[in-house]
């Protein structure tokens, strides 16, 4: 995809491919999985761009037979200015095993590939000032140079004026004993919006039961503003007098949808909130709005080849 405007977000993190089951079950008992796009963040940046919000996006993608998949498949709806090819480096794979409600588990094939090699100072601090939100993901952080180049986006970000928007996205796999709550405590002193599950927040040493406590808890780390989705329960969100929009909490009902698969559903609720947060709408509106994108994500298999446009979402919250 050729630049056409100036984007006012910037995504950046992993590319990888996901292969889903054809039926539940554990790992070793599934035999067939289909080939699908994904990874939290490139996840996030197709579906702001289905959205109507198409931003930069920051990743680095192997030159072997799934990464021409995966850039083929990206660059349809991207920009491809900071997508980078890598030819010393294959293509991180996910697979994904799921229970009868839709839940579901990763295991990753991930030891030095493309997307863990990103190296600091791929975005320009000149591109950071026209921007006014940046995403990073936890999965980023796992392992260097990749989290070197997180951190000082991040860094480089707040200095410029952007809004961090970080999503822990724990996979308890990739990260040695105590390496992911020192890392979480780390980023949060360098985001400003922070969108998590109870259990990354557990992860990450907080101890809180109930949403409430659990975002005000995040938010006395650094962050001005907490969205924790519950799944089947919704979404909360809690911000500080710090707040563009104010100290508030609001929560909002998850829609009844009939669910095929929840992978990606936490991506999609992320690129909801993140356009209705770069539209200016209030906070209660941003928390529907994400859920209304993270619903109908569920509804069919898969993670980016899910994900609804504007259209659906506004379908879906006028019905």
């Amino acid at each position: 995809m050729t630049d056409t405007s100036t984007p006012k977000i910037l995504v950046s993190g992993e590319t990888l491919v996901d292969f889903l089951p054809e039926q539940p079950g554990s790992l070793s008992d599934v035999s067939t999985f289909e080939r699908r796009p994904g990874g939290a963040p490139a996840n996030v940046a197709v579906a702001l761009s289905k959205l109507d919000e198409t931003p930069w996006f920051w990743t680095r993608i192997a030159t072997d037979p799934f990464g021409d998949f995966l850039a083929d498949t990206i660059t349809k709806s991207l920009p491809d200015r900071f997508i980078e090819r890598d030819t010393d480096a294959k293509t991180t794979l996910a697979f994904v095993t799921h229970d009868s409600t839709g839940d579901r588990e990763f295991t990753f094939y991930r030891d030095e590939t493309a997307d863990t090699r990103l190296r600091p100072g791929g975005v320009p601090d000149d591109v950071l000032a026209d921007v006014d939100w940046v995403y990073v993901g936890g999965v980023m952080l796992a392992s260097n140079p990749g989290r070197r180049a997180t951190l000082d986006l991040a860094e480089r970000a707040k200095r410029a004026g952007c809004s961090v928007v970080f999503d822990p996205n724990a996979r308890p796999e990739l990260w040695p004993e105590n390496g992911f709550p020192n890392m979480i405590a780390e980023m949060l002193t360098l985001s400003d919006v922070v969108k998590a599950t109870p259990d990354d927040l557990e992860m990450a040493g907080f101890d809180a039961e109930d949403p409430a406590t659990l975002a005000e808890d995040v938010c006395g780390a650094g962050p001005h503003t907490c969205l924790i989705t519950l799944g089947g329960d919704g979404a909360y969100a809690h911000a500080t007098e710090n707040a563009p929009w104010g100290e508030q909490s609001v929560r909002h009902d998850a829609y009844d949808v009939s669910v095929a698969d929840t992978t990606g559903a936490g991506d999609a609720f992320t690129a909801g909130a993140l356009a209705a947060l770069a539209s200016g709408r209030p906070l209660d509106d941003v928390l529907a709005f994400a859920n209304a994108v993270a619903a109908l994500t569920t509804t069919e298999p898969g993670a980016m080849t899910a994900l609804p446009t504007r259209p659906a979402v506004t379908q879906l919250r006028e019905s």
